[in-house]
């Protein structure tokens, strides 16, 4: 038995916003908190920090580029050597300032925990910036490879 009429179509629901009432998830941790930092920008800080603590000491240290890569490029000098290099300190040019690559992949590797990643980041920061001078490590940081 057919009705003439045809049904009234339901009511809309009210639109919830997830399936349990409570609202949309929001961020694990807020912005603040260092879970929220990734592991590039913690990397970037620290050799932000191992910089500054060099610049203090050597003024001209403020003239340099200095850069975070994840991974040696393929074509660069340095990546024919068998090892792979932490890092790369490039001399400037007329229209180029000096500048030091620090790869954060291959010391990520080489670290086993944030303080020795932290000591590692700057003992290659320390390296560079002494091949970049023309000095020796110990006289760009007294401290190197004493912590």
């Amino acid at each position: 038995m057919e009705s003439p009429v045809p049904p009234h179509p339901p009511e809309p629901r009210p639109r919830r916003r997830d399936r349990h009432g409570r609202g949309m998830r929001g961020p694990v941790a807020p912005p603040q908190v260092p879970l929220s930092v990734s592991r590039a920008e913690s990397f970037r800080d620290l050799v932000g920090d191992s910089v500054e603590r060099l610049e203090r000491r050597w003024p001209q240290l403020a003239d340099v580029d200095f850069m975070v890569l994840d991974v040696p490029v393929a074509d660069a000098p340095e990546t024919r050597e068998e090892t792979v290099p932490l890092g790369r300190a490039v001399s400037a040019e007329k229209n180029r300032p000096a500048q030091i690559v620090i790869y954060r992949r291959p010391v990520e590797i080489r670290a086993k925990n944030r303080d020795e990643r932290a000591l590692l980041v700057h003992e290659v920061v320390v390296e560079q910036v002494a091949d970049l001078l023309g000095l020796a490590p110990e006289s760009v940081d007294p401290r190197y490879g004493q912590e």
